[in-house]
């Protein structure tokens, strides 16, 4: 068993070239992500098994779309909206305003806490997370997460139009 300790050190060493990369906590983030994903699979199966919960033979355009929009705003609003900055605190540390509301930060920390904030800071990384969520709420509360998708959906629509607002604006000055 020693063995296999010191390889899995030599490994990390090797793959972080003196970088703070914590494989061990990755490791711990892919354990959480998978036990949700695989726990909210069993709550499906259990829900199939007795006739209230059904799989969808193909998810319409219409909810790939509306969820699709609905991650991407959500994501950005956990990872870089200036409000959610005190979800993100603990593991990051305030750089600069990022404009339009948002925030770039450093991500502080060493092992699960710097691991955590890669995720918070990521919106790609925690969009992952966000779509497997609104997927599963698709098939286990199809109208709730349509509620709260066509919510974040039209704070999107909003932003782009706020967008497009003040780059009309500016094309007038």
């Amino acid at each position: 068993m020693h063995g296999l300790a010191d390889a899995l050190v030599e490994e990390r060493e090797k793959y972080a070239q003196d970088e703070p990369r914590p494989l061990g906590s990755y490791a711990v983030l892919v354990a959480v992500y998978s036990t949700m994903a695989g726990g909210l699979a069993l709550v499906v199966r259990r829900g199939r098994n007795r006739g209230t919960v059904h799989l969808p033979e193909a998810i319409p355009w219409q909810d790939l779309a509306l969820l699709g929009v609905a991650t991407h705003r959500l994501s950005r609003l956990i990872a870089k909206d200036s409000v959610t900055a005190v979800v993100r605190a603990p593991f990051t540390r305030f750089k600069e305003p990022a404009g339009d509301g948002e925030v770039n930060e450093d991500v502080r920390g060493t092992g699960l806490r710097h691991a955590v904030g890669e995720l918070l800071t990521c919106p790609f990384c925690i969009a992952q997370w966000l779509a497997t969520a609104f997927a599963f709420g698709l098939v286990l509360a199809p109208r709730a997460t349509r509620f709260v998708a066509a919510t974040l959906t039209m704070v999107t629509a909003s932003d782009w139009l706020q967008f497009a607002h003040s780059a009309l604006q500016k094309a007038e000055e």
